[in-house]
């Protein structure tokens, strides 16, 4: 029996060959189109974004991409970004619809975390290790869902740019803040939307916050994962402060692709971490 975890690329990883594959999102600016796969140029991407003024949008992957995807397991554990931000998660539950009344033997568990990033990291890597373990598919979505709801997603940007133009936030509070050159901290909400925490100036005192957000939401000691859009001392430097304050803090640092960069532009940090799981 063949099992797989599928995720769009919004999730910031490259497909593994026998444990994960990405189904990428496209970015278009203006006339110019960046598939978010392993192909994707980041570089010629933020270069781009810099450059060029006018209209840009992103899109889902479609139908047929998720269904094509689907076809490489017997039993596939889909993850995808927010369904109220984006029509990722929709895409593939058409997929999923289509899939099971032409292959009826397979199963499709689909998760929709709400989330972006490194959130759908942690859930990812939970759902590899139980299929490492052998756990049954209708115990591995129990335990997914269960598990859901002890990740968070917290990340700081340095403009709100793509995000605005996307109506993801008011262009208004938009414009505010690049003017007065603030850090906007900010949470993947409950409903799944992005809930603004604070503003602040400067880098330490956004790690300030940072770490204040962890310890209030009971953060001690579990899984961090952390992605950067050209920011690697930044990441660094979170990552050595939440370790020295829990030594044993399974923390690791990585570069956002394409999707994630587009809408934390350069400077944003992203961090998805665990709690309650004590």
């Amino acid at each position: 029996m063949n099992r797989l975890v599928i995720a769009d690329s919004s999730c910031d990883l490259g497909s593994t060959p026998g444990s994960l594959q990405v189904v990428p999102l496209t970015i278009s600016l203006g006339t110019d189109s960046f598939v978010d796969d392993s192909n994707l140029n980041l570089g010629d991407l933020l270069n781009t974004m810099k450059e060029y003024k006018g209209k840009s949008s992103t899109a889902c992957p479609s139908v047929q991409a998720w269904m094509s995807a689907f076809l490489h397991a017997d039993e596939v554990f889909v993850v995808t970004m927010t369904s109220v931000l984006s029509g990722t998660y929709n895409s593939a539950r058409v997929a999923s619809e289509m899939c099971a009344q032409e292959f009826p033997d397979k199963k499709i568990a689909l998760f929709d975390t709400l989330s972006t990033g490194p959130e759908m990291v942690l859930l990812i890597e939970q759902i590899q290790k139980w299929i490492s373990e052998q756990v049954s598919f209708e115990e591995i979505k129990t335990k997914a869902e269960a598990y859901m709801k002890s990740t968070h997603l917290l990340f700081t940007l340095k403009s709100l740019h793509n995000l605005a133009a996307n109506g993801r936030v008011s262009k208004l509070i938009a414009s505010a803040f690049d003017v007065l050159g603030m850090r906007m901290l900010a949470i993947a909400s409950p409903e799944g939307t992005i809930k603004p925490l604070f503003q602040c100036r400067g880098d330490r005192r956004a790690l300030e916050k940072m770490m204040d957000h962890l310890k209030a939401e009971g953060y001690c000691g579990g899984k961090v994962r952390i992605s950067h859009v050209l920011n690697a001392e930044g990441a660094e430097k979170l990552k050595a402060h939440i370790i020295g304050m829990w030594p044993t803090a399974d923390v690791k640092v990585y570069p956002t692709t394409g999707l994630c960069s587009y809408y934390a532009e350069q400077g944003g940090l992203l961090v998805g971490f665990e709690t309650n799981l004590h």
